[in-house]
């Protein structure tokens, strides 16, 4: 004898599958708000300088105002985003590469290094972060990027490979320190750079014009292509590395690829604005703050609210003692340090971890 059976949904993936859809629609939410404020924001920063609103006013009939607005205002604030862009898309990616939300682009001592390249450049040649001449910026970052780079390969080396996450990590961590210790070595021997190295341990978009630009873009959309198209090995990471290897993935290669993404988008940023703390640890959290989704959206939400936080950081520094700045990289410390503390309260407060 038959008998028909109607079979019910699954309550549990009925919820899953609307939770995830809930959480698609915040997040393409969440991406229009992000580009209009990212609009707004440009659009501001090329208002705000030394000299005030005359420029814009003036832009029409004054050729130097025009100057002003085309080749410092908006190749500095076009920077700000870009870098802020790198640095958030290093954050989200090192967080899910180890597992570990106070992970940041730094992680893998590509800051020490591009700071002891920085170093060995004025101490070698005499280059100065305050030189005009393209020659001089071209071979700062360069070293830069070299250091940065090569900190990275010698984690890699030191850790054997990508195979063991905390052994990455560790390996990281020891060779920050190692070359922050090698970094103020040089500038002991040679005290003469130190005002001028001031610049780049402090963090600034001064010096960023249209040919950083155009670097930077050209990073920000190889990593974050790599990063979009890589985004499930960090999904299947988050799961843990046992449901990770069940899954099909290639962890050791898909490791090495996401390294290389870390490292060519920090590496990039660092290069041209010297070191901003904070901007890529926090964007992540903002992000997850707002709206809980894969790592595919994260990527590019963390990007976009990476170089929202540095363009406002940026505005506030050139207008809080105007026509005086302050250095972007001390502002972005003090608001990011500001706000983790009070999510780290938060969640205490609910007993919860970070």
């Amino acid at each position: 004898m038959s008998s028909n059976k109607s079979w019910a949904p699954n309550p549990e993936l009925s919820g899953f599958a609307e939770s995830m859809g809930q959480g698609q629609a915040k997040a393409r939410w969440l991406l229009a708000v992000l580009v209009l404020l990212s609009c707004g924001l440009l659009l501001l920063g090329i208002t705000v300088g030394s000299t005030g609103f005359e420029p814009v006013i003036n832009m029409q009939r004054d050729p130097q105002a025009m100057l002003i607005i085309w080749e410092i205002r908006l190749p500095r604030t076009a920077g700000a985003w870009l870098a802020g862009a790198l640095l958030g898309l290093g954050g989200a990616v090192a967080q899910g590469l180890f597992r570990n939300p106070l992970a940041d682009p730094y992680l893998l001592g590509s800051a020490s290094g591009a700071s002891l390249g920085v170093a060995l450049a004025m101490a070698l040649f005499g280059v100065s972060p305050l030189a005009t001449q393209w020659v001089a910026r071209l071979g700062l970052t360069g070293a830069a990027f070299l250091g940065a780079v090569a900190a990275v390969l010698l984690t890699l080396l030191l850790a054997k490979g990508v195979q063991h996450t905390l052994r990455l990590l560790l390996a990281g961590v020891v060779v920050g320190v190692v070359l922050g210790a090698l970094t103020s070595l040089v500038l002991l021997l040679t005290p003469d750079i130190m005002q001028a190295m001031q610049s780049f341990m402090l963090g600034t978009t001064a010096f960023v014009g249209s040919t950083a630009c155009a670097v930077m873009a050209a990073a920000f959309g190889v990593s974050l292509v790599a990063a979009w198209l890589m985004s499930h090995v960090l999904d299947g990471l988050a799961l843990g590395e046992a449901t990770a290897q069940s899954l099909g993935l290639q962890l050791p290669q898909m490791r090495a690829a996401l390294v290389a993404v870390l490292a060519l988008s920090t590496g990039t940023a660092v290069a041209q604005t010297g070191l901003i703390a904070f901007v890529g640890l926090a964007a992540p959290h903002l992000v997850r703050s707002v709206v809980k989704t894969t790592h595919r959206w994260l990527i590019v939400l963390s990007s976009l609210v990476g170089a929202c936080l540095l363009v406002a950081a940026d505005i506030s520094a050139r207008w809080l003692i105007a026509p005086q700045e302050l250095p972007v990289g001390v502002l972005t410390a003090v608001l990011g340090g500001g706000y983790l503390l009070w999510l780290m309260h938060q969640h205490t407060g609910r007993g919860t971890g970070l």
